[in-house]
C-alpha cells in the first residue's frame, strides 16, 4: 500500500525528521502494528529499539525484502479489513503515507483506532504552497517533489491537508493527542498547512 516516498524523493528514511518522532513516541517493548510497511525500513527502526513490530503489505516484493531484515509481516491489503485483529491489541496503529492510498480512508481509520489504543498517521500535506502555486500557474495536476506521479500513474485515492484530517477528527469526535508537521529536514511551527510537506497526527478514540 505504501508508495515508498523516501524513494520518490531519494530520501534516507533514517534522516527524515517524521520517523525520528515516531521513533520518539514509541518506548521498547510496546505492540506496534505498521500498516502498508513498504520495505520495512521504518518496523527496522522499531524493532532495533525493542519494539515489538509487526506490519501488513500487499506488494509481494516489499514482503521479500522485509522477510530478509528478519521482519514479521502478513500479505494483505487493509482496505479489504482488519477485523481478525482484536480491540486494543496494539499500543500504536501506523499509516505512514498509507491512508491517502486507500479506498475507504474514514473506516479504515476508525477500525485503527479500535485495535490500536494510539493511532499514528503521516500523510502528505497536499495544501503546500508548491502544490498550490503549480495548480494556480499550470492549470494542470501539479508534479512536484511532494506528488512525483502524474495523474494518471498515481497510487494516492485521496487528496487532503492537515486543515482537512483536523475536520475529519472534530467531525468524527476523535480526540488528537499530538501534531507535527514536517519538511525534508525539519519539523515545521510557521504556518505548516502552507510549508509543511507532511503531516504527522497521533489519535485516539
Amino acid at each position: 500500500m505504501n508508495i515508498h516516498t523516501n524513494e520518490a524523493l531519494g530520501m534516507d528514511l533514517k534522516n527524515r525528521p517524521d520517523i525520528s518522532y515516531i521513533a520518539n513516541l514509541i518506548k521498547p517493548g510496546e505492540r506496534v502494528l505498521d500498516l502498508g510497511c513498504g520495505y520495512g525500513e521504518l518496523m527496522l527502526i522499531l524493532k532495533n529499539k525493542g519494539v515489538r513490530v509487526q506490519g501488513i503489505e500487499k506488494d509481494d516484493k516489499c514482503i521479500i525484502q522485509c522477510v530478509k531484515k528478519s521482519l514479521y509481516v502478513h500479505h494483505g491489503d487493509i482496505d479489504d479489513g482488519l477485523k481478525h485483529h482484536l480491540d486494543h491489541s496494539f499500543d500504536f496503529v501506523i499509516l505512514n503515507q498509507t491512508i491517502q492510498q486507500t479506498l475507504n480512508p474514514g473506516d479504515i481509520i476508525k477500525e485503527c483506532l479500535r485495535i490500536g489504543k494510539q493511532v499514528i498517521i503521516v500523510f502528505p500535506n497536499f495544501s503546500h504552497w508548491q502544490i498550490r502555486t503549480s495548480i494556480l500557474l499550470s492549470g494542470k495536476t501539479p508534479v512536484t517533489d511532494l506528488m512525483p506521479f502524474h495523474w494518471y500513474d498515481t497510487p494516492n485515492l485521496h487528496y487532503l491537508s492537515g486543515k482537512d484530517f483536523e475536520d475529519f477528527c472534530e467531525f468524527e469526535r476523535i480526540k488528537v493527542l499530538h501534531r507535527a508537521f514536517f519538511n525534508r529536514t525539519r519539523q515545521i511551527k510557521l504556518f505548516p498547512n502552507l510549508f509543511a510537506t507532511l503531516a504527522l497526527f497521533v489519535i485516539r478514540a
